[in-house]
C-alpha cells in the first residue's frame, strides 16, 4: 500500500480538483477531512481518480454529498491490491473513525452460541458467548441470550443432558434436581451409561442441525423395541421425551423448509431514520431475530446503508452460507467475495423476489417498521423528556448526555461505583462503567471518599483523552444519587480538577426516603422538588434506579468472584483447566495445599515443575 495527503487552504470542489494529478487508477480508499482534520467520509474505489473526479464536479450531487464536499479541506488515500481488499479497509476504517457521513452500524454486540463441550466423557451443554477456544461443537449465533435459554430450556426436556460445571459433576454424592424434575439424565451418579449418553448428545446435534426427522424416528424405534422387549418405564420415559420434541416443534417461530441455513436482512428507512431487522436461520430453524438502528450519515440511501450494515456486520462475525436481503446493494458480487474469503467457503448473496425466501424477507420487513415505528416514538418521548430535565434543573439546553453516578458495598467491603449513560436514545448501556474502589485510606462504607475516587478517576481520565470535548463522551449534566453532602463533595473534587462548568444535581430520597418525594440539590440554591406525577420525576427515579441496579449487581459479581475465589488462583502456572483437574482429583484447595509432591505429580496435565511450583506455594506459605 502506498499513502499520500496534502493540506490546502480552500475547501470544496477546486482542493478535490487538485488531487487528481497525483492519483491513479489503481483500487483504494479515500478519506475526506474538515479544516480541523476531522474524518468526514470513507469510501472506497474501484478506480480511485474516477471517483476522486466525480467529487470534483461542482453540480449532479445529492443534498449529503454536496455538503460534504463544502466541508472538505484534505484527502487522504490509500491504493489497494484489490477492490476485496478496499471494501475491507474501507469498512474497518469506518468502524475505527466514525465519519459523520458515513453510515455507521451502532450496536456490535456478539452472539451467543450454544457449546456441546467435548472436554469430558460426558459432555456439558452450555450457552456460550466470546472467542470459540473451548473444544467442543458450536451452534449458532443465536440472536440473543433469551433465545438460547429457551432451546437449552427445550434441549434440557427431550434429550436430558448436564448443564452443571465440571467441578460440580464430580462432586456430586446424588442427582441434582433436574434429574428430579426429568431434565437430566443423571450422568453424575452413574444412572446412565457413558454409551446411551452419548447417544443423547448425537440427538440433541442432530436437532441442532435441523435433522429433527430422524431424531424422532429414532426415538420412535427405540419406545417400540422397549415395548416390544416389555421395558414399560424404559418406553414411557421415551414416549415422554417424543412427546416433548413434538411439543417444541409445534411451538417454535416458523421454520423454513427449504433454508438451512442463513442470514435473513431487512432494511426499513423513514424519517432519515433505519432499522435493520436480522433472523438467523440455521439447521432450518429459526434463532430470533435483532434489530439494529445504523446511523445513515446524513441521508444516506437504501442500497448504502444495507451494503456499509453488512460489510461492519460480518468484520468480526462468520457468515452463513446465504445472506437473504430485502434490498440491493450495489457492489454485491464484490461483497459475496469478500464474505466467502473470510468465511474459506462460497457465501452467496440474494434479493429473492418469490416464494419462502421472499416470504422470509416480508416477515423481516414487517419487524423492521413495527420496530423502527416504536423507536422514532419514544424517541420522541425521550427528547420531551430530556427538555423537561432542562427546565426543571435550569440547564442551557437540553442535555445529549446524562450521567449517574452510585455506590455500593457492604460495610465497605468489595466496594464498587457505578456510572450509567441516558440520552436521547435512552439508556446507552455500551456507555455504562464501572470502578472498583482502590483506595486503600479509605474508611469502610466512606461514600464521600468512594464517589470522590470515582468521579477524580472519571474526569481524569477524560481531560486527558479529550480535553477538546469533541468525542461526544463528556456529560452535559451530572444526578448524584445523595443530598447537599455529597452535591458538596462532587462541586470541590470537580473544582480541583479545574471542571466547573458541567451542572450537576444531587437527588435524595426526601421525607420518609418516600418514592416520590425527591428532593434535588444543586450548589448555592435551596433544595427543590418536583410534583408528584411529573413525568420528568419519574424519568430521574428511572435514571437513579437503573444506575442502583447496575451498581447493586456489580457489587454482587465482585463479591461472588471473591467467594469463589481461592489460593490456587494465586499459583503460577495454575490456569482455569489445571485448577479443574486439581479440584477434581482432590475435592478441594485445602487438600490440595496437604498433598505430597508425588500426589501432586499424578494429576493429569500437570507436570513435574509445576507440581513442585504448587507444593512450594502452598509450603512457602504455611
Amino acid at each position: 500500500m502506498s499513502e499520500q495527503s496534502d493540506q490546502a487552504t480552500a475547501k470544496g470542489h477546486s482542493v478535490i480538483q487538485g488531487y487528481l494529478k497525483s492519483i491513479d487508477g489503481s483500487p483504494g480508499v479515500y478519506r475526506m477531512l474538515d479544516e480541523k482534520g476531522a474524518v468526514l467520509y470513507v469510501g472506497k474505489a474501484r478506480i480511485l481518480k474516477a471517483r476522486v473526479s466525480s467529487y470534483a464536479r461542482p453540480t449532479g450531487h445529492s443534498p449529503r454529498i454536496a455538503r460534504m464536499i463544502r466541508e472538505t479541506v484534505s484527502m487522504m488515500f490509500l491504493t489497494t491490491r484489490t477492490e476485496t481488499e478496499a471494501l475491507l479497509l474501507e469498512q474497518n476504517l469506518i468502524k475505527q473513525l466514525k465519519p459523520r457521513y458515513n453510515v455507521l452500524l451502532r450496536d456490535d454486540k456478539s452472539f451467543p452460541n450454544i457449546l456441546v463441550s467435548k472436554e469430558h466423557e460426558f459432555p456439558q451443554i452450555k450457552k456460550h458467548r466470546g472467542a470459540k477456544k473451548e473444544k467442543g461443537d458450536y451452534y449458532g449465533p443465536f440472536a440473543s441470550a433469551g433465545a438460547v435459554n429457551r432451546t437449552l430450556n427445550q434441549l434440557q426436556k427431550v434429550f436430558l443432558l448436564r448443564n452443571c460445571s465440571d467441578a460440580t459433576f464430580e462432586s456430586r454424592t446424588r442427582p441434582c434436581l433436574l434429574y428430579q424434575i426429568k431434565r437430566c439424565s443423571g450422568p453424575c451418579v452413574g444412572l446412565i451409561s457413558e454409551a446411551d449418553y452419548s447417544g443423547l448428545v448425537k440427538d440433541a446435534e442432530r436437532f441442532l442441525q435441523g435433522r429433527t426427522t430422524s431424531v424422532q424416528e429414532h426415538l420412535a424405534s427405540e419406545m417400540q423395541t422397549a415395548s416390544d422387549a416389555m421395558e414399560f418405564e424404559r418406553a414411557a420415559a421415551l414416549r415422554d421425551r417424543l412427546r416433548a420434541l413434538t411439543f417444541v416443534q409445534g411451538n417454535q417461530a416458523v421454520n423454513p423448509a427449504g433454508v438451512n441455513e442463513a442470514d435473513v436482512i431487512a432494511l426499513h428507512m423513514d424519517g432519515g431514520q433505519a432499522c435493520v431487522q436480522v433472523f438467523f436461520i440455521r439447521g432450518n430453524q429459526n434463532w430470533g431475530n435483532r434489530d439494529f438502528y445504523p446511523r445513515t450519515g446524513s441521508g444516506a440511501d437504501a442500497a448504502e446503508v444495507m451494503q456499509a450494515f453488512m460489510g461492519q456486520f460480518y468484520a468480526d462475525k462468520e457468515p452463513p452460507r446465504s445472506v437473504i436481503l430485502s434490498d440491493a446493494i450495489e457492489d454485491a458480487d464484490l461483497m459475496a467475495d469478500a464474505l466467502s474469503e473470510k468465511a474459506g467457503r462460497r457465501v452467496e448473496i440474494l434479493v429473492p423476489q418469490r416464494g419462502e425466501k421472499k416470504e422470509l424477507v416480508a416477515g423481516a420487513l414487517r419487524n423492521a417498521r413495527e420496530s423502527l415505528a416504536r423507536k422514532m416514538s419514544e424517541t420522541a418521548t425521550q427528547a420531551r423528556l430530556l427538555n423537561g430535565l432542562a427546565e426543571a434543573f435550569d440547564l442551557d439546553g437540553p442535555p445529549a448526555r446524562v450521567e449517574v453516578y452510585d455506590n455500593s458495598h457492604i460495610q465497605g467491603a468489595h466496594a464498587v461505583g457505578a456510572m450509567i449513560v441516558a440520552g436521547a436514545e435512552g439508556f446507552l448501556k455500551s456507555q455504562y462503567r464501572k470502578f472498583n474502589i482502590k483506595g486503600d485510606d479509605l474508611t469502610p462504607g466512606d461514600d464521600f471518599g468512594m464517589m470522590k475516587e470515582v468521579l477524580t478517576r472519571r474526569f481524569k481520565r477524560l481531560l486527558k483523552e479529550d480535553p477538546d470535548r469533541q468525542s461526544g463522551a463528556w456529560p452535559d449534566l451530572l444526578l448524584i444519587d445523595g443530598g447537599a453532602g455529597q452535591v458538596s463533595v462532587v462541586h470541590e473534587i470537580m473544582a480541583e480538577l479545574g471542571v466547573e462548568d458541567v451542572p450537576m444535581v444531587g437527588v435524595a430520597k426526601g421525607v420518609d426516603r418516600d418514592h416520590g418525594k425527591e428532593e434535588f440539590y444543586r450548589i448555592g440554591q435551596r433544595p427543590f422538588a418536583l410534583r408528584r406525577g411529573d413525568p420528568v420525576l419519574y424519568f430521574v427515579q428511572r435514571m437513579r434506579d437503573e444506575a442502583h441496579r447496575f451498581a447493586i449487581g456489580t457489587h454482587r459479581a465482585k463479591r461472588s468472584k471473591a467467594i469463589g475465589a481461592t489460593p490456587l488462583d494465586e499459583v503460577p502456572g495454575v490456569g482455569a483447566t489445571r485448577k479443574r483437574a486439581l479440584l477434581a482429583h482432590f475435592g478441594s484447595a485445602k487438600a490440595v495445599g496437604r498433598a505430597a509432591l508425588e500426589d501432586l505429580k499424578a494429576v493429569d496435565g500437570v507436570s513435574s515443575a509445576l507440581a513442585q511450583t504448587i507444593y512450594d506455594f502452598f509450603h512457602e506459605k504455611g
